[in-house]
C-alpha cells in the first residue's frame, strides 16, 4: 500500500544544529540552502488590509441554522478563490492544542543526540528528519520536521513516537482525535456550500489515515536567502495547521501571482484544500501553492494535520460535484500512483495537479 509514510527521503544535516552554529559565526549559509531572492519571487502582499487577507470562517455560524447557509456560501467561496481560510470558534479546547504545542516544543529543544532515537529510517518518511530530499544536489529547506501517522490508532508505528516528554503520545492522541472530528464537520459544510451531498466527501475521508508533521524553522541571519518550506501544494485532502508562536509569521500563499502573508489569528486553525479535494470537487475547491519563510532572529514551530483519502481510491471528480452539463476537468488516476509522482517530484508547485487536468 503506497502511503505517504512509506516513501523514503535521503538523510541530510540537522538544520537546527546548523543554524545554532551559523548564527553565532561569520560563516555563510551552505550553498544547498541558498535560494536566489527567496522571499522576493513575486510581489509580497502584507495583508494588513482585511480585503487582502485570507477569509475567516466561523464554525459557530456554520452550526447555527440562522447563519449556516450564508457561512456555508462564504466557506465555499474561500475554498474556491483562496484555497485557504482561518477557522475560529472551532470548539477544540485551548488546552488540547496547548498541551500538544508545549510537548512539541519540549521535544524540539532536546539535544540532537536524544532526538536521533526517533530518526527516519531508509524507505520511510516517518520519524525525525527531512522530507522530499530525493537527490544529493537539490536545494534544501531551512527547517527540520517530525512526521508521524497518527490516525487510525491501530496504524501507528510507535518506533518513531518520542517518549520525552512523557505526555507526548497522550497529547497527540487527544489532539488528532479532536482535529479529525473537526475536519469531518468542515468537509460536510464544504460539500453543502457547493450544493453537493455531504456524505460524498465523508465517505472518502472518514476513518482514513491522518498524518502529523511537526515543523521547526530556526532563525537565520540570511533569512531573505533561504526558505523554510519551498513552494508547494499539499498532496492530501484537507490540511489543518496550528502554530505555537502567533507572533512569528511565516506562512505565505500564492494568489494571482502574488504572495500573501498570513497573519494567523490567536488560537485559529489555518485550513487549506489539498490536491485530492481539488480533483474530487472537479475544481470547485482549489489547491493553492504556499511556502514558509524564515525569521532572522526568531524560531517558528507549527503542526500540520494531513487528512488522506482511502488509499485504494481512484482519484477522479465525484459525480456529486459535476453538475449537469458540466465537463469533467480532471483525468482519473490511482491515488497510489499520484502519491508516488507527488513525492518523486519533490516540491513542484502546482505542476503535479495541473498534469491531471483535461484539455
Amino acid at each position: 500500500m503506497a502511503e505517504a509514510r512509506a516513501i523514503g527521503t535521503l538523510p541530510v544535516a540537522n538544520v537546527q544544529e546548523l543554524a545554532a552554529s551559523f548564527n553565532k559565526s561569520d560563516d555563510q549559509v551552505p550553498e544547498r540552502y541558498l535560494v536566489k531572492e527567496a522571499t522576493t519571487d513575486g510581489e509580497l502582499v502584507a495583508g494588513e488590509d482585511s480585503s487582502l487577507a485570507i477569509p475567516v470562517i466561523d464554525l459557530a455560524k456554520l452550526l447555527d441554522p440562522r447563519s449556516s447557509e450564508e457561512e456555508c456560501a462564504k466557506l465555499a467561496s474561500a475554498c474556491h478563490d483562496w484555497g485557504f481560510f482561518q477557522l475560529i470558534n472551532h470548539g477544540v479546547p485551548y488546552e488540547v492544542a496547548g498541551n500538544l504545542m508545549n510537548d512539541v516544543a519540549e521535544f524540539v529543544k532536546q539535544p540532537l543526540e536524544a532526538k536521533k532515537a526517533w530518526s527516519q529510517q531508509p524507505g520511510s518518511l516517518e520519524g525525525y528528519g527531512q522530507a522530499f530530499v530525493m537527490s544529493e544536489d537539490q536545494r534544501l529547506d531551512w527547517g527540520d520536521m517530525l512526521y508521524l501517522q497518527v490516525q487510525p490508532a491501530a496504524s501507528r508505528d510507535l518506533r518513531f513516537w518520542p517518549t520525552h516528554p512523557a505526555s507526548f503520545g497522550r497529547s497527540v492522541d487527544v489532539y488528532s482525535s479532536a482535529t479529525a472530528k473537526l475536519s469531518y464537520r468542515l468537509l460536510e459544510f464544504m460539500a453543502k456550500g457547493v450544493g453537493a451531498e455531504p456524505a460524498s466527501l465523508l465517505g472518502v475521508f472518514e476513518g482514513q489515515p491522518v498524518g502529523m508533521r511537526v515543523n521547526y524553522y530556526p532563525p537565520c541571519r540570511q533569512a531573505d536567502r533561504v526558505l523554510g518550506l519551498s513552494p508547494h501544494t499539499d498532496g492530501s485532502g484537507l490540511t489543518m495547521l496550528r502554530q505555537k508562536n502567533d507572533d512569528v509569521q511565516g506562512l505565505q500563499i500564492n494568489k494571482d501571482g502574488k504572495w500573501f502573508a498570513v497573519n494567523v489569528l490567536d488560537s485559529a486553525f489555518v485550513v487549506n484544500v489539498g490536491d485530492v479535494l481539488e480533483v474530487l470537487s472537479n475544481g470547485k475547491f482549489k489547491s493553492v501553492e504556499h511556502r514558509a519563510v524564515i525569521h532572522p532572529n526568531k524560531e517558528r514551530i507549527s503542526v500540520a494535520m494531513f487528512h488522506y483519502p482511502c488509499q485504494d481510491l481512484v482519484l477522479s471528480p465525484l459525480s456529486e460535484f459535476v453538475t449537469e452539463g458540466e465537463k469533467v476537468r480532471y483525468r482519473s488516476t490511482s491515488y497510489q500512483d499520484f502519491l508516488m509522482q507527488y513525492f518523486a517530484a519533490k516540491l513542484d508547485g502546482r505542476n503535479h495537479v495541473e498534469r491531471l487536468k483535461l484539455e
